[in-house]
């Protein structure tokens, strides 16, 4: 008996539209250096209508925030998950310096329009789980799962806030080590001499 499940065409299209939708505000805010794009022009630059946009995302904000997402899921997230067992905590830190660096225009014209609360909230949720996992590596079974938990927060927190200093406010261009090495720094002093740091 054949189990494959074939998807619908619909859901194919419409991931297809999302998709495309995505690619096209990411690529008009970095063209523009700004998150003050119109939907109009994102469903053109999509070739959709107005109206599906607002079907699949409701606002031009929560479309912002999907591809800032999205494209920390596509191009980050493997980085730091796809066979990175081996990765040491600085190889992590220094792929999380250097994403944000190449997509410097798209995150900062996010992280200082009207999606920046949510676009901020949105990437420590993400990131959240991956240093959940690095405390895991770090601590074993010597925290209690509630305070792995919240140190996993707060670190998320906490290195958003330095990440988005760093990318809407430092100097051309981005140096990820030397960032990479402060953020090190920071966290040597929050944690007595780990290991998965170096």
């Amino acid at each position: 008996m054949d189990l494959t499940v074939v998807e619908p065409a619909q859901d194919r299209r419409v991931r297809r539209s999302r998709a495309a939708l995505m690619r096209a505000a990411i690529a008009l805010v970095v063209e523009r250096g700004t998150a003050a794009v119109t939907l109009s022009d994102i469903a053109e630059a999509a070739d959709v209508s107005r109206r599906l946009v607002y079907q699949h995302f409701g606002d031009r904000d929560t479309l912002l925030l999907a591809a800032a997402l999205d494209l920390a899921r596509r191009e980050l997230l493997p980085r730091l998950t796809d066979g990175a067992g081996n990765l040491s905590g600085r190889e992590r830190t220094l792929a999380v310096s250097r994403f944000f660096a190449e997509h410097r225009v798209f995150y900062r014209a996010l992280l200082t329009g009207s999606c920046a609360f949510a676009v901020d909230r949105g990437l420590s949720g993400l990131m959240q789980p991956v240093n959940r996992q690095g405390m895991r590596h770090l601590y074993g079974d010597r925290l209690a799962p509630p305070v792995l938990d919240d140190l996993a927060a707060f670190l998320a927190g906490g290195g958003s806030a330095l990440f988005t200093a760093w990318v809407v406010d430092a100097a051309d261009p981005l140096d990820p080590e030397a960032f990479t090495d402060r953020l090190l720094r920071t966290l040597s002093v929050l944690m007595p001499d780990p290991e998965g740091l170096r």
